[in-house]
């Protein structure tokens, strides 16, 4: 199944005031799950926001314009039946811990079984998957998270970063005020955390995601950023040899770089700089030498 994305009518002065609630581009409830990813392909989800600007822990800019690019063939496979994955329990405990979120709050919730699209033509490329839709109360949105003990750690101080760039995504796509984030720690603590909109924010946000989707659109890799998903994204860019030889001897700025590895990226990785620092300001540059 292909599914197109649909461009909505340019914006109005007037409501560049006031937000527009989002578009539904398409009913969830009976698309199956590649068909849901093949739609998540044409746009910039608010799981993948954090990713797009460089925030996540768990993915690089580049490992998202492989996905984004049809070019994941060789990335590895989460499989949400794998009953070891952090995925599969996610998605096994997300209905409890909104059945907790109205226990604890008294605020009703409902699914939205749909990928919403940013309302404004220039935007489109924004979509969104919402976990419920809070009903007649003071927030809108309910994000579901769950924590084991190492993602635990990450909660320490509140909301991640990588969270909160996930949510503000979500209020800038359906143009709500506020979200609740609500997540299980270690399957036996529940905390609640609002998140406010916050226009300043929304906007750097949108011009970060420009950025990506640019490279999405013009089909060209963004750079790599030394870290271990970088590493697995080059990998996978140019996993076969060329059988080319170059001599990059004349190349200072090679040279520099090879004379900075040392000899042993080993060393780098224990280093906490990765083989990927070396190839972060040039990923072509790494592919012509492969």
């Amino acid at each position: 199944m292909s599914v197109v994305v649909r461009h909505p009518e340019s914006s109005s002065p007037e409501s560049q005031t006031k937000p527009k609630p989002a578009l539904r581009l398409i009913k969830t409830h009976e698309l199956s799950r590649e068909d849901w990813l093949d739609v998540r392909k044409q746009g910039i989800g608010s799981s993948d926001a954090a990713a797009a600007v460089g925030i996540s822990p768990y993915q690089s800019p580049l490992e998202l314009w492989l996905v984004k690019t049809g070019r994941d063939q060789r990335l590895p496979k989460t499989d949400p039946n794998d009953q070891d994955s952090p995925l599969y329990f996610g998605n096994l405990l997300e209905p409890i811990v909104a059945s907790h979120y109205t226990k604890r709050t008294g605020n009703r919730v409902r699914r939205i079984n749909a990928v919403l699209q940013h309302p404004d033509a220039d935007k489109s490329f924004m979509l969104a998957n919402i976990d419920r839709e809070v009903l007649n109360a003071d927030v809108q949105i309910l994000e579901c998270k769950t924590a084991g003990e190492f993602g635990s750690r990450l909660w320490r101080d509140g909301v991640p970063e990588y969270v909160q760039c996930q949510v503000q995504h979500q209020l800038a796509v359906t143009g709500k005020a506020s979200a609740d984030v609500c997540v299980l720690l270690c399957g036996q603590e529940i905390r609640i955390h609002r998140i406010e909109r916050d226009d300043a924010l929304i906007a750097r946000l949108i011009q970060l995601e420009r950025e990506f989707w640019s490279y999405v659109e013009a089909d060209t890799p963004p750079p790599a950023d030394g870290s271990e998903s970088a590493e697995i994204a080059l990998r996978a860019l140019y996993s076969q040899d060329s059988g080319q030889t170059l001599d990059l001897s004349a190349d200072r700025e090679m040279s520099a770089t090879f004379a900075d590895l040392g000899g042993d990226p080993a060393n780098h990785r224990r280093a906490g700089k990765g083989r990927g620092a070396a190839e972060a300001e040039d990923p072509a540059a790494y592919g012509r030498c492969q």
